[in-house]
């Protein structure tokens, strides 16, 4: 039996992250703002956190007293030992993104919170939608650039799968203006989020793609103030480790009231 073909090069996504610039991780610090004000309306004090990211370094900056590991297949976390686990900005690259959170869910203790922030569908819709028509123009085909991102639809289910109690998923959507697109895929590059698909073509991708994507870029998606606009759009996941003291769902006819009742509406028995 063969293997499942991964989604990611891993390799590939470590040299580029080693290659990344701290002053581009603007959208690490977004995250980290918008989880600690999260955090801070838990009324309850969280005394042991963990952070999950591409890049550790830069999260023990922000928050130094927390454990901050690199979001490897398997993840360097003891169980049962946090109050909370922050996954930041890396499931969209997971092989196996249930497994990255059943590996934070074992991590915590029982009552614990997961917090995870991770790119949604919308990002880079712009960028997606011009490289591709420039591609099948210039060279006729089409080839995958930028890594898929799941709707927001779609992620609670990834923490109900990985058995988080009371999952909830929403999202934020940042609008970044450039000059063109060498720009943002500079921008890109010093992010550490640039293509590390193991689907990705291995040769230079011709010039004159690139100049045809700027091209419809400009004329399709340009920004107010002159230049063109990206679009990050961030998905918050949250979820909290079983316990017996969280809230249950009552068991099915078992309501002491009548919904007719609360409605003051008549009930009205359906035909067979």
């Amino acid at each position: 039996m063969t293997s499942p073909k991964l989604l990611t090069d891993s390799k590939s996504l470590f040299q580029q992250r080693a290659r990344a610039s701290s002053d581009c991780l603007f959208l690490h610090d977004l995250v980290a703002d918008e989880v600690q004000d999260r955090m801070g309306m838990v009324n309850r004090p969280f005394n042991s956190v963990a952070v999950v990211s591409g890049f550790p370094k830069n999260w023990a900056k922000i928050l130094p007293q927390a454990t901050t590991i690199t979001d490897d297949e398997t993840l360097q976390l003891e169980p049962s030992q946090y109050d909370v686990v922050i996954h930041a900005l890396g499931l969209h690259w997971a092989n196996d993104p249930v497994g990255q959170i059943i590996q934070c869910r074992r991590a915590l203790r029982p009552d614990g919170l997961f917090l995870g922030a991770t790119f949604g569908g919308e990002t880079l819709n712009e960028l997606r939608s011009c490289l591709g028509q420039a591609e099948i123009e210039v060279s006729g085909g089409l080839s995958p650039r930028i890594a898929p991102m799941g709707e927001i639809r779609d992620m609670g289910g990834l923490l109900q799968r990985a058995g988080l109690a009371l999952p909830v998923a929403d999202n934020q959507t940042t609008n970044v203006v450039y000059r063109d697109i060498w720009h943002l895929m500079h921008d890109l590059r010093a992010m550490g989020e640039t293509n590390a698909l193991t689907s990705r073509l291995r040769t230079s991708t011709r010039r004159a793609v690139f100049k045809r994507a700027n091209e419809l870029y400009q004329k399709t998606f340009p920004a107010a103030q002159g230049g063109i606009e990206a679009t990050f759009d961030i998905v918050y996941l949250t979820g909290w480790s079983p316990d017996e003291s969280q809230p249950q769902p009552l068991r099915p006819g078992s309501a002491s009231a009548r919904l007719a009742d609360a409605l003051k509406t008549e009930e009205k028995p359906l035909s067979d």
